[in-house]
């Protein structure tokens, strides 16, 4: 899933069996729900938002279930099925949910995954990415300890990652390579090239009344094809507040999202006066009497991503039949996830914790918090004692572990901020 695990959802069929769901996910986190209602339509209506789910079902009914709404691997949500004293990891790479809930109800895990994770599928994860290559190929030469080059041009920040993972020169011959950009690359395609493509791009659409959805689309390719944007990395459309119900922009808005497969970035709208202030690289004498649409919508949608983060015009406006578009970054910056590990024992602490553990480079916090960690991070984490604000600012992934809920910080923070509250008492 992203930045965020999204909902672990925990379904039941009838009134023992949701009762138990209820006990289950007290002991899952704050995350967890038992939705109201049939299983069926809840589990519909949640799909969405979820990064796990949890049946007390048998397997085939559980399959029946989830088969019509599965997407592909990357998005769907991991799946387990509690049947009988086992809880049996079916998708996802459930398998560290599994072996948690068989802790908890004091039953077997089951785990089906034919592979082991790699740190590129944190890296995956963490930075909510899409995929241009063979990442499993790529994933399996990083565990055999091959030399991997990791090409980082904008700085994202960066889980653990082992020694044969390079990122600087000298990982001049080696065999792959992972590029972590928003741009197509120049050049023939290469197939040992594992592209990850971050979603930091927000593209702003100004139009004439009437335009067409082909005169959308096709200025939409110019910021591919013109200013080597790749459009897997937008986040959001933005647009002037009148222009929202414009059919030729949302009708390309919606194509668009079929050929990208998503259907998570948002169309935002601003007043004109709003946009008038912004200041942009290509200003106009505009009839509607603000000097940018395009450019100046891509900028504040970008701040409003940011959350304090610097952005910056990725593409100048690119002209086309009754359409102008831009692009402006959300530029990255570090990540501190705040992390509550609970009263202590392993089997209280939640999955979304474990998950952030093992995405971060630096893990912050007391000698006996860590001690109770250390066998979840990945190699080459760091371990420090303090500074994980200090650290986090200055772009490194960085979990702050505290006993109970979590620790806290005062005043503000110049990185993302991720919370994960802990159990704080047995349900």
């Amino acid at each position: 899933m992203g930045e965020e695990e999204g909902v672990i959802g925990v379904f039941a069929a009838g009134g023992r069996g949701r009762r138990a769901a209820v006990e289950l996910a007290g002991f899952l986190g704050p995350d967890a729900v038992v939705p109201d209602g049939p299983v069926g339509p809840a589990l519909r209506a949640l799909w969405p938002r979820l990064g796990s789910a949890v049946f007390f079902l048998g397997t085939e009914a559980t399959v029946r279930l989830v088969a019509p709404l599965l997407r592909d691997e990357r998005s769907d949500p991991g799946v387990v099925c509690v049947d009988g004293g086992f809880a049996v990891a079916l998708l996802g790479g459930a398998d560290a949910l599994a072996g948690r809930i068989a802790d908890v109800l004091g039953g077997h895990a089951v785990v089906t995954s034919a592979s082991v994770d790699s740190p590129l599928d944190e890296l995956v994860e963490l930075l909510d990415a899409t995929v241009d290559g063979d990442l499993a190929a790529c994933g399996e030469a990083v565990r055999q300890g091959e030399p991997v080059l990791l090409a980082n041009p904008l700085g994202f920040p960066l889980p653990a990652l082992p020694d044969n993972v390079l990122t600087g020169p000298a990982g001049h011959d080696a065999a792959w390579t992972v590029l972590v950009d928003d741009r197509v690359p120049k050049g023939p395609r290469d197939d040992r090239v594992v592209r990850v493509v971050p979603r930091t791009l927000v593209v702003g659409v100004g139009s004439s009344t009437g335009v067409s959805a082909s005169a959308v689309s096709a200025a939409l390719a110019q910021l591919e094809e013109k200013r080597g944007l790749d459009l897997r990395a937008v986040r959001a459309f933005a647009t002037l507040d009148r222009k929202v119900a414009e059919p030729g922009i949302a009708d390309a808005l919606e194509d668009w999202g079929f050929w990208h497969d998503s259907t998570t970035a948002p169309l935002l709208a601003y007043p004109g006066e709003e946009l008038a202030v912004i200041p942009v690289p290509n200003p106009a004498d505009l009839a509607i009497g603000i000097p940018s649409v395009a450019e100046a919508a891509a900028l504040r949608g970008a701040v409003q991503l940011s959350g304090g983060g610097r952005v910056e015009i990725a593409a100048e406006k690119v002209k086309g039949a009754g359409v102008t578009v831009a692009a402006a970054r959300v530029l990255p910056r570090g990540r501190l996830a705040l992390v509550g590990l609970g009263p202590g024992d392993a089997d209280q602490r939640t999955p979304r914790a474990e998950a952030e553990l093992r995405r971060a480079s630096v893990v912050v916090g007391s000698a006996e918090c860590v001690a109770q960690v250390r066998h979840l991070l990945r190699p080459g984490t760091r371990v420090r004692s303090d500074g994980a604000v200090r650290l986090a600012e200055a772009g490194a992934a960085v979990a702050y572990v505290d006993a109970g809920a979590g620790p806290v910080v005062s005043g503000p923070v110049h990185a993302d901020v991720i919370r994960v509250t802990g159990v704080t008492r047995q349900l």
